[in-house]
């Protein structure tokens, strides 16, 4: 990974993967952290929800799924947006959209996901990740199995 969010225009995706049947929920890991594509700046903090900036140009994050698939080596249509989870991190100079994307195959995409620098991981496997990851893993959990 080349490390720079540019395709991105700043915005991160945290990737998971729910089993249809057990329901297991797991996480990709890079070894920069747990989003794709570049670590935050050690200050950055969750932006409160009712002080998210309502900015005037809109990225519809299924733009970045083509290019998450790309990197990560997956078929067109291996990933899809969980529509229930929007955060935003302020990154001082900015707030930064993070997006969560689901794989959408029947089990995980342990090969490719390596292949990218990357490994599935349960939520309890996070730790000795900075603060604002753990914050926004915590979110994503339970936009996906309720909290």
């Amino acid at each position: 990974m080349s490390g720079a969010p540019d395709a991105f225009g700043g915005a991160r995706l945290i990737f998971a993967h729910k089993h249809p049947t057990s329901a297991r929920l797991r996480f990709v890991r890079f070894e920069h952290g747990m989003c794709g594509f570049a670590p935050f700046p050690p200050a950055a903090s969750l932006c409160p929800d009712e002080e998210v900036p309502e900015s005037p140009v809109v990225t519809l994050p299924s733009v970045h799924l083509a290019e998450a698939e790309r990197r990560l080596g997956l078929p067109s249509g291996g990933l899809k947006i969980e529509p229930e989870f929007r955060q935003c991190v302020d990154v001082g100079e900015a707030c930064v959209e993070v997006h969560l994307a689901m794989f959408t195959a029947m089990d995980p995409p342990f090969e490719a996901i390596a292949g990218a620098g990357g490994r599935f991981v349960a939520i309890t496997e996070a730790r000795g990740c900075p603060q604002i990851e753990l914050e926004l893993l915590r979110k994503a959990y339970e936009a996906v199995l309720g909290g």
